[in-house]
């Protein structure tokens, strides 16, 4: 029995659950003797049937230490036969594909079985981690459906799709706070984790041990494996240690108590295991234990972003993810939408005490891939207005009532990135000088970027222009200090909880803010955006276009949908200004700028949020800069409504667009009296006593 059957043991069962395991795999096999009347419905209904008889296989595969058992080989073929249907090479003929569903079965029903089918995809997860109850509820779903076809197939007809849609409908209603629970569980109460497991007791040398999670694996994560384990011991210790220190040097340089910590979540991507078994083990030396949660493909889970968030193995078909991010639109109503409050609710009040324990997460993020772009299909899900509205209601209630039970300044975080192979054949290259980006003098950069905060702590406001192709022209309104000899606008970040070092940043004034914000090309979230340009006024988004499809229609949703998350418009939740002139040279003597991680990226030129502040849920902890100084913006207009209207105060997204060096003409901090001193001019730091930073530049 593992961590999730125990919670469902007191409501259900598990003999319950055995039985109703036992008739659903029987009854999905008899299937293979019946067929219904209409040919293109009765394939669908076996192809899927033919599925979910791979997942009863993979369930006793997995129950009899198959993954321990098989040879490399074995274990390969078994991982393409999982994914097979839904790889890009496939997908055109694939019922995971909505517009090859609709051309078959109807746009209605076409839409309703796509969306089906993702769902039972999920069942690889339930199986390789032997979650019997996650099999049983989404084997039951789709024998109900098929039994409404077969049922109306007799009488040579097909059932109603607002039927259909009902059976769906409830299963998500019905189940939403079991589902919950168990998410919620596998985050803050690591007691008996899937994942953790193979880390630390698998023989990291033999890279087959990547095949037992379950997710789709390629090369890249092999060789990923294959280099870590080319390295020596102490290199993997150094990278393990720069990880876990930021971590706990997070809560010490925000004044939080990491001793009332006891839990601490691990991020990655497969491949970095070894990184991963160490920084594990430290975190267990400062009293943390760590929770290593799955990245799910769920549409209880999937709300509006195809972005994977948790460990994850390569994405098998990312056009597959995007595709059904909007799936649950075919159920969302006010109803729904509060049953699904309710499941968190449910979620922190079962689990409250584990939550209070819990420190946040560390993350180690990989990126190289090839940049993404998507092709819009009118077959997929699309929310409509009111549904939009609602997503972006339920998220800032749902963050609510996690933050009274995770309590988020109570909390601290780190994230680091290093590439994967894809990025190139200069991985191993490109690797080294990640490394040294990553554990770069943090007191140089420390030294250097106080002479920048001294400078900007004169200026009223900032002004930001692009040059050459870049149209940026922004005004950036800065808080008013009282006392300069205690009080800061911009946070001096080196390398704690945002690695690498090379940046500094505030919460900028709304009112006065405003301006043009435009880069040529940028990588955000996983997804690529061409000729991105937003226009803000008194620090809002008011208007945004870009170039990626022939449509503006489709442009301006592809920002709404990825960007904006949906909400009408968002404020700038943060001004910042990279120096990491290394990273930015690295991108380019490797030709790689447009694979960077943002955490890089970002670091790599001035950069604007939109949505939250850095400081949301954390604005009345007093935090300061190494020199003493109290960080006086850790708030803007609108987050300073959470005193009196919390819904107002928080969006839940934070996303970070950054301009490069090569792009910017200027930045300008100007003074009260309208002098100005000039930060960068024409890609190139001019203040005083930050010439050291063209040294990289130089190069």
């Amino acid at each position: 029995m593992n961590d999730n059957e125990l919670i469902f043991e007191f409501e259900s069962g598990n003999e319950v659950i055995d039985e109703r395991y036992e008739l659903a795999s029987r009854r999905i096999k008899e299937m293979s003797e019946e067929h219904l009347k209409n040919k293109e419905f009765d394939l669908y209904f076996h192809t899927v049937r033919d599925f979910l008889q791979m997942m009863t296989e993979t369930y006793d595969w997995a129950l009899n230490k198959g993954p321990e058992k098989d040879s490399f080989e074995e274990l390969k073929k078994r991982n393409h036969d999982l994914y097979e249907d839904i790889l890009p090479e496939n997908y055109d003929k694939s019922y995971g594909n909505p517009a090859f569903a609709c051309a078959k079965l109807g746009d209605d029903y076409g839409k309703l079985l796509s969306a089906l089918y993702y769902e039972m995809r999920y069942l690889i997860v339930s199986a390789f981690e032997l979650v019997k109850f996650d099999m049983v509820i989404r084997m039951e779903l789709f024998l109900e459906i098929y039994g409404s076809f077969a049922y109306a197939d007799a009488e040579d007809k097909l059932p109603s799709y607002e039927s259909v849609r009902q059976i769906m409908y409830w299963f998500y209603s019905d189940y939403a706070e079991e589902e919950r629970m168990a998410r919620f569980a596998q985050i803050v109460n690591p007691v008996k984790d899937f994942a953790r497991e193979i880390i630390m007791e698998s023989d990291l040398s033999d890279v087959k041990y990547l095949y037992k999670f379950g997710e789709y694996i390629t090369d890249n994560e092999i060789e990923i494996a294959r280099h870590l384990n080319s390295l020596p011991e102490e290199e993997i210790n150094k990278l393990a240690d720069t990880f876990t220190e930021g971590y706990r040097i997070g809560f010490a340089a925000t004044g939080k108590d990491i001793s009332i910590k006891s839990t601490a979540s691990v991020i990655y991507v497969l491949g970095f295991e070894r990184i991963v078994q160490k920084a594990i083990s430290n975190l267990e030396k400062i009293g943390m234990k760590s929770s290593v949660y799955r990245s799910l493909t769920s549409t209880f889970f999937v709300e509006g972003s195809a972005r994977r968030t948790a460990y994850c193995g390569a994405v098998p078909n990312k056009q597959f993810d995007y595709d059904h991010k909007d799936d649950f639109g075919l159920f969302f109503d006010a109803a729904l939408m509060k049953r699904k409050l309710e499941a968190v609710r449910a979620a922190g009040e079962k689990f409250k005490k584990e939550a209070k324990l819990y420190g946040g997460p560390a993350v180690l993020e990989g990126f190289g891939e090839k940049p993404f772009s998507p092709k819009p299909k009118k077959e997929a899900i699309h929310l409509d207005d009111k549904q939009k509205k609602m997503l972006g209601e339920y998220k800032i209630q749902a963050g609510l009532i996690q933050n009274e039970y995770i309590i988020q300044k109570e909390r601290s975080f780190t994230i680091i990135s290093f590439p994967v192979p894809e990025i190139g054949d200069r991985f191993p290259e490109i690797f080294d000088e990640v490394v040294k980006i990553n554990t770069l003098d943090y007191k140089l950069y420390q030294t250097i970027q106080q002479k920048l905060i001294d400078a900007l702590d004169e200026a009223k406001y900032v002004v930001v222009k692009g040059m050459g192709n870049n149209r940026t022209d922004m005004k950036v309104m800065l808080h008013e200090i009282k006392d300069k000899s205690k009080e800061t606008n911009f946070e001096n970040c080196v390398a704690d909880v945002n690695i690498p070092v090379g940046e500094v940043f505030t919460s900028p004034v709304l009112k006065g803010t405003e301006g043009t914000l435009h880069v040529t090309g940028v990588y955000l979230m996983g997804l690529y955006f061409k000729d991105l340009e937003i226009k803000f006024k008194d620090g809002r988004v008011e208007e945004y276009s870009c170039s990626n499809f022939d449509s503006e229609e489709e442009n301006r949703k592809y920002i709404n949908d990825n960007i904006l998350y949906n909400h009408k418009a968002l404020p700038i939740g943060e001004f910042a200004i990279g120096t990491n002139t290394t990273a930015y040279t690295f991108a380019r003597k490797f030709n790689v700028a447009d694979k960077l991680d943002i955490l890089i990226a970002e670091k790599t030129g001035p950069h604007f949020a939109v949505g939250d502040t850095c400081y949301s849920f954390d604005e009345d902890n007093d935090t300061f800069n190494p020199d003493g100084k109290r960080h006086i913006a850790k708030e803007n207009e609108v987050s300073a409504e959470r005193k009196t209207d919390p819904d107002k105060a928080y969006f839940n997204c934070h996303t970070d667009i950054t301009i490069p060096y090569d792009e910017l003409g200027e930045i300008t901090a100007v003074r009260e009296d309208g002098s100005g001193v000039t930060i960068m001019k024409e890609g190139r730091f001019v203040l005083p006593g930050t010439e050291e930073l063209n040294k990289a530049l130089d190069e």
